[in-house]
C-alpha cells in the first residue's frame, strides 16, 4: 500500500501543473453544466470548491491564471448562444471579449481566497515551500522539511501523522494543521468574496449578472426563497460556502483518513446554513392562499426570426400574422393581451395603419393591450426641432382603444441598444449590430388596468436581469410585473431558458408574480415563490414556436396593500455588506503590498 501511495505521489509531483489545469477546466465545465439547458443544479455545489483547490499551495499570477482558465471554461459554453446572433464576425469577437472579461472575476476570486488563507500556502521555487499559521508552528517546520525535498525524521513523521512526504502532501499537512476555526472563517470569507465580485459584475459597465451562480438553482425552490432577503446573491453565497467546506473536508479526509470527525467539522457548519435556508424556504412555500381576484392574460408569442424583423419588405405580412394570432388568442376572452418587445414593425404613435389596427383590436374585443414598440420624442437638448431621440418603449392601450400610458426603457444593453463613447470613437458603430442607439428612459411608469382593477409595471428585454433595478418597479399596490422581451436574437438556444431562470429570482426577491411575453420563448409566468407556470405549449415540449398561452394571474384583494419583501424595501443590504467585508480584508492587504514595494524601491535607489 505504501508503495502505491509513493508512486502516486511521484506521479502527481511530476504532472501537477497539468493536473491543476485539468481540475480548473473541469470545475468551469461543472459550473456551465449547472446552468440551463443542462440544468444539473447539484454541480454548482461542487464547482467553486474544485476551482479553488486546483490552486492549492500556489499564489499570485498562477493562482489567478487557474481561476481565469476555469472562468473561461464556465463562460464560453454557457454563453455560446451569442454565436447565434444574425450578424457577421462581430458576434465571435463579442462572445470572446465578453467571456474574457467575465473570466477575470473567478481568477481574482481564486487569487484573493488563497492570498487571505489564514495558514498561507505560498509558492517559492520548485519544489514548493509551505508556511502555516503561527498556531501550528511545529507542523510548519515538518512541512517545510518535506517541501525542501528531505525525508522527515521519525519525529517529523509522527507530527505529520502519515508516512508520506513530498511537497504536495506537505501542502495537505499544512492545510490540515491550520486551526479548524480559522478554516471555517476562511470558507465564509470565500463566499463573501464571491458575492462581492458578483455585485461588481452586476454594475460595472452597465452590469451583466446573467451568470450569477445562484441562478443555477432556479428549480430548487426551498433554497431560493432566501432571495426575498438577499436577492440571488444569498443563494450564490450558500453554494460557494458549501463547495469550499466540502472540498476542504475531502482534503482533510485524504490527509487524515483515520480522523473522519475532523473532516466532517469543515462541512457541518455550511450544511447547517443550507438547512436553515431550506427550512425558511419550505415555510414560505407552504403559504399559498387562494386568490380572491384574478386577471386573465393572453400571451402572444409570434416567433419571428430576427432577420425578418430587420427586413422592411416583410413588415406588412408579419404584422398581419401577429394580428391573426392575436385574434385567435382573444377567443379565450382575456382581460389583457400582451405582445413582446420588437415585433411591431413601426412606430406605434406615428404609423397610422399600426395605431388604427391596435386600437381597433382593443376596442372590438374590449381588452387592454400591453405591447412593445419603438418611439420618438423631440430632443430637449437640441435647438433643432427635427432632432429626435429614439426609445425602446412599451405602451398600454385601454379597452376603448386609447393609448393611456407609455414607459421608456431605462437600462440599455451595451453594444445592443447603445454604443459607449460613440461620439469620440465613431468607428464603433460599424463593429456592432446597431448603427446608432436608443435614448435612456427617465422613470418607472405604472400601468393601471381598468377591469378588473390591477396595476403592473413593465421591464423591457434584459431589465429583469438586474435585481437592484427590478425592485424599483414594485410598490405596495403592484399586482404583478411584466417582462416584454425579444430573445429571437439568439435563435433557438439555451439563452431563452437562462433568461427565464434569471427572471424567476425577480419574482422571489419582490414577492410578486412576473409575466413574461417573448418573441420565441420562454413565454410563461412565475409566481411569487418562483414556480414556473405554463413554460411549455400544451401541444408538446416546445418553447420556441409560434402560439399563445392564456394564464390566470392572482391579484391583490380589492383595496389591500402588498406586504413588501425585505429586499424590495431595503435592496442589496446583504450584497453591500459582503462588499464592505471584502474591502476590509482586501484594502489592508493592498496597502501592505504597496508599502512593501515602496520600501524595496527605496532600498534599490
Amino acid at each position: 500500500m505504501g508503495g502505491k501511495l509513493a508512486r502516486l505521489q511521484v506521479w502527481f509531483d511530476k504532472h501537477h501543473h497539468r493536473i491543476r489545469r485539468v481540475l480548473a477546466l473541469v470545475a468551469g465545465l461543472l459550473l456551465a453544466a449547472a446552468f440551463p439547458r443542462s440544468s444539473i443544479a447539484g454541480l454548482a455545489w461542487i464547482g467553486p470548491g474544485l476551482l479553488l483547490f486546483a490552486a492549492l499551495g500556489i499564489g499570485g499570477k498562477r493562482a489567478f491564471g487557474l481561476g481565469y482558465l476555469g472562468g473561461l471554461a464556465f463562460c464560453l459554453p454557457t454563453l455560446y448562444w451569442l454565436l447565434h446572433m444574425p450578424v457577421g464576425w462581430e458576434k465571435i469577437l463579442g462572445w470572446l471579449a465578453l467571456c474574457a472579461y467575465l473570466a477575470v472575476y473567478p481568477g481574482v476570486w481564486v487569487w484573493l481566497c488563497w492570498r487571505l488563507f489564514p495558514g498561507t500556502l505560498a509558492p517559492n521555487s520548485t519544489p514548493l515551500s509551505v508556511r502555516v499559521a503561527p498556531e501550528a508552528a511545529e507542523p510548519e517546520r515538518s512541512a517545510e522539511h518535506c517541501s525542501a525535498g528531505r525525508e522527515p525524521d521519525a519525529q517529523g513523521r509522527a507530527m505529520l501523522g502519515a508516512p508520506l512526504a513530498g511537497p504536495h502532501f506537505a501542502l495537505l499537512t499544512a492545510f490540515a494543521a491550520t486551526p479548524r476555526l480559522a478554516r471555517l472563517r476562511w470558507a465564509l470569507l470565500c463566499a463573501v468574496l464571491w458575492v462581492a465580485l458578483e455585485m461588481i459584475v452586476g454594475r460595472l459597465f452597465t452590469g451583466f449578472p446573467f451568470l450569477a451562480l445562484g441562478v443555477s438553482q432556479y428549480r430548487m425552490l426551498p433554497v431560493t426563497q432566501i432571495a426575498s432577503f438577499t436577492a440571488v446573491y444569498g443563494v450564490s453565497f450558500l453554494l460557494v460556502w458549501f463547495a469550499v467546506g466540502l472540498v476542504s473536508a475531502l482534503l482533510l479526509l485524504v490527509r487524515q483518513p483515520q480522523q473522519r470527525g475532523l473532516a466532517f467539522g469543515d462541512i457541518v457548519v455550511p450544511m447547517l446554513g443550507v438547512a436553515a435556508a431550506c427550512s425558511f424556504g419550505m415555510t414560505r412555500l407552504a403559504v399559498r392562499a387562494p386568490a380572491e381576484r384574478e386577471l386573465t392574460i393572453a400571451l402572444v408569442q409570434p416567433s419571428i426570426p430576427q432577420r425578418l424583423l430587420w427586413d422592411p419588405g416583410s413588415a406588412t405580412n408579419r404584422f398581419e400574422k401577429l394580428l391573426a394570432l392575436s385574434r385567435t388568442a382573444l377567443a379565450t376572452k382575456p382581460d389583457l393581451l400582451l405582445w413582446p418587445e420588437g415585433v411591431v414593425p413601426g412606430l406605434l404613435r406615428y404609423d397610422q395603419f399600426i395605431a388604427d389596427a391596435v386600437s381597433r383590436l382593443a376596442a372590438e374585443n374590449e381588452v387592454a393591450i400591453i405591447l412593445g414598440a419603438d418611439d420618438l420624442e423631440p430632443d430637449p437638448t437640441s435647438s433643432d426641432p427635427k432632432t429626435v431621440r429614439e426609445f425602446n418603449s412599451s405602451f398600454l392601450i385601454n379597452r376603448a382603444g386609447r393609448l393611456v400610458a407609455k414607459y421608456d426603457k431605462r437600462h440599455l444593453v451595451i453594444f445592443g441598444e447603445y454604443i459607449p463613447l460613440v461620439k469620440w470613437l465613431p468607428f464603433l458603430k460599424w463593429v456592432t449590430p446597431i448603427g446608432g442607439g436608443f435614448a435612456t428612459g427617465e422613470a418607472v411608469v405604472p400601468f393601471d388596468i381598468e377591469r378588473p382593477r390591477a396595476r403592473t409595471a413593465v421591464l423591457i428585454c434584459f431589465e429583469d436581469v438586474l435585481p437592484h433595478l427590478a425592485r424599483q418597479y414594485v410598490g405596495d399596490e403592484t399586482d404583478f410585473l411584466v417582462n416584454l422581451t425579444n430573445d429571437g436574437w439568439f435563435s433557438e438556444s439555451a439563452q431563452q431558458w437562462q433568461h427565464a431562470a434569471v427572471a424567476v429570482f425577480r419574482a422571489i426577491e419582490n414577492g410578486v408574480p412576473l409575466v413574461r411575453c417573448t418573441n420565441n420563448g420562454l413565454t410563461c409566468w412565475v409566481d411569487p415563490c418562483g414556480r414556473l407556470d405554463e413554460d411549455y405549449f400544451r401541444a408538446g415540449r416546445d418553447i420556441y414556436g409560434a402560439g399563445f398561452k392564456t394564464v390566470r394571474i392572482p391579484l391583490l384583494p380589492e383595496g389591500q396593500k402588498r406586504a413588501l419583501t425585505y429586499y424590495t424595501r431595503h435592496g442589496d443590504v446583504f450584497g453591500w455588506a459582503c462588499v464592505a467585508l471584502a474591502a476590509l480584508r482586501v484594502l489592508p492587504l493592498a496597502w501592505q503590498s504597496w508599502r512593501a514595494r515602496k520600501r524595496v524601491a527605496g532600498q534599490g535607489g
